[in-house]
């Protein structure tokens, strides 16, 4: 029975590795990262993954990404002002929160951005603000006006905004994810449902 609970054990500590293997796996495999698979079916696959290793590819991989939020604006003069051009434009403000410390929040972006598809769905039908949250501006009182129940989603997060300035969805990232990255149908579907009705 101890055998095979710490079996069960071992092998739950392998699962929750993966993500972070895949992480490193995508660019150079650095050298303390390894996947060992034995012949034996009694021995179960080792892996270990070098957390400073996984660290720097990250910021790292910051470096090359855009960086749109801006830690000095103020984000609700901003957003006012986003919401009349976008009731205005027959839009709505799509809100994604986040930092540019935020790997996820880069990389949404990058692929909203870089993708044709989606930017074009975005650029019809939404003004697009990047909402900082970080140590240097946390943005209380807009977070607190807007999304005052979200607790734990984890950033990214999107929250959309009518042309009078109220919420009308709010959307966890999670949800959209795939990989590394994210999901083309899924982003793209999501920015569909969002979008204003004309």
């Amino acid at each position: 029975m101890k055998r095979q609970t710490l079996l069960g054990l071992l092998l739950l500590s392998a699962l929750s590795l993966l993500s972070c293997k895949k992480e490193l796996q995508t660019a150079t495999k650095p050298a303390s990262v390894e996947t060992e698979n034995t012949a034996s079916n009694s021995e179960q696959p080792k892996t270990e993954v070098d957390t400073v290793a996984l660290k720097k590819q990250i910021e790292q991989e910051k470096e090359t990404l855009s960086k749109p939020y801006n830690e000095e604006e103020d984000a609700q003069a901003k957003l006012n002002e986003l919401v009349a051009q976008a009731k205005k434009q027959g839009k709505y403000v799509f809100v994604q929160a986040g930092g540019n410390w935020c790997i996820w929040c880069l990389r949404f972006n990058d692929f909203v951005q870089q993708t044709p598809e989606l930017k074009q769905i975005v650029d019809k039908n939404f003004v697009y603000y990047h909402l900082n949250y970080s140590q240097k501006n946390k943005n209380k009182a807009v977070f607190n006006k807007y999304t005052p129940d979200v607790r734990g989603i984890g950033y990214p997060y999107f929250f959309v905004l009518d042309g009078d300035g109220k919420v009308t969805h709010i959307i966890s990232s999670g949800e959209l994810e795939e990989g590394k990255g994210y999901s083309l149908e899924k982003v793209k579907q999501m920015f569909l449902d969002q979008a204003p009705k004309k």
